[in-house]
């Protein structure tokens, strides 16, 4: 069985083929330069560049697996959560292609995609595990029972972490995209010059916020009379320590409070090496076992779609009708699948 993926959801344009014999072909475009000078995505911008870029990229990722359309058996595409008019374009591509060729198609949730992410790797989690699903959209802490099995344990109350680490770069001047440079900045930082709060870390439950921990940032830099390059990185590792030090013990609070044994991260935060780093020795400490994908797997990409939709197509998923169905918002919990 061969899967196209097809990854739309925000600023980057993903296409895959995922087979029986694994990933065969995977190929990423990225919008980052195109959105740069505006210091985010422009929703408009964006959906016009995968409209662009969409078809290429599907024959280029036939061409790398050495099939032909009429070897598809199956196209799985995001349809959510995500910009709705960067998703539209997905999947009426997706329709389209699969109506003219006679291949099933099957929506996918974007944020399935991130948790499964790590499958794709040779040293895979096996189920039941907890997945910590951190972007720019989304904060989550999931429970995995199996494919569709999804608990959603706790989630951000405002802004999504991701979120957070964007409009963090941006109140210090750097450049888009921002988590990542606030990443690379704060490895210069002294640890001990600023102190942020820690939000919601002793709260019941495991939900998350970190608005005010971004407004914290606000008042500090407007606090500054010279925000020199030193006093920014100082305020980046402030900020990075205090936002990953509440991720790493919610993850743990999940762990004792299932009791599974595996932890799942996902999303692109995901790809940041503190945390990784962190939540290795933290999950270390516990007697578990971390998983991660790699960083190019990290962000939005067509492979975990192709995937996830590979193993939805085999236990008998596909969507029969034409009508073209996105979902800015999507809950999770809602995309259960019959098990045998």
């Amino acid at each position: 069985m061969n899967i196209l993926g097809i990854e739309t959801s925000c600023d980057e344009t993903g296409v895959a083929i995922y087979s029986d014999a694994g990933l065969l072909a995977h190929r990423l475009y990225s919008q980052t330069t195109l959105h740069a000078d505006y210091g985010g995505v422009v929703p408009e911008l964006a959906s016009r560049d995968h409209n662009r870029v969409l078809l290429p990229l599907v024959r280029q990722a036939l061409n790398e697996a050495n099939l032909t359309l009429s070897q598809i058996n199956g196209i799985a595409y995001t349809a959510g959560p995500g910009l709705i008019g960067a998703l539209l374009v997905g999947a009426a591509f997706s329709k389209s292609l699969g109506l003219t060729q006679n291949i099933p198609t099957l929506a996918i949730h974007h944020m399935e995609g991130h948790l499964l992410a790590p499958m794709l790797e040779e040293v895979a989690p096996s189920f039941p595990f907890v997945a910590l699903l951190v972007s720019g959209g989304h904060t989550l802490l999931v429970a995995v029972s199996g494919v569709g099995r999804y608990q959603i344990l706790g989630e951000t109350l405002d802004d999504a972490v991701g979120e957070a680490f964007d409009k963090t770069a941006k109140l210090l001047g750097l450049p888009y995209p921002g988590g990542a440079a606030l990443e690379k900045l704060a490895q210069q930082g002294d640890p001990s010059r600023f102190h942020f709060p820690r939000p919601m870390l002793n709260a019941p439950g495991l939900d998350f916020s970190f608005s005010g921990l971004k407004t914290a940032v606000l008042h500090k830099v407007r606090s500054q009379a010279d925000l020199t390059h030193q006093t920014k990185a100082d305020i980046a590792r402030a900020f990075e320590d205090a936002a990953i030090e509440v991720l790493c013990k919610k993850c743990i609070k999940a762990l004792k409070n299932t009791g599974f044994s595996n932890l799942v991260i996902g999303g692109g935060v995901s790809a940041n090496q503190t945390l990784r780093h962190q939540l290795q020795i933290a999950v270390a400490e516990q007697g578990a076992t971390l998983f991660s994908p790699r960083p190019l797997f990290c962000t939005d990409n067509g492979a975990m779609i192709a995937y996830a939709g590979y193993l939805r197509f085999q236990a008998g998923q596909s969507d029969p009708t034409l009508a073209i169905d996105v979902y800015p918002r999507w809950s999770l919990e809602s995309i259960t699948i019959e098990h045998n």
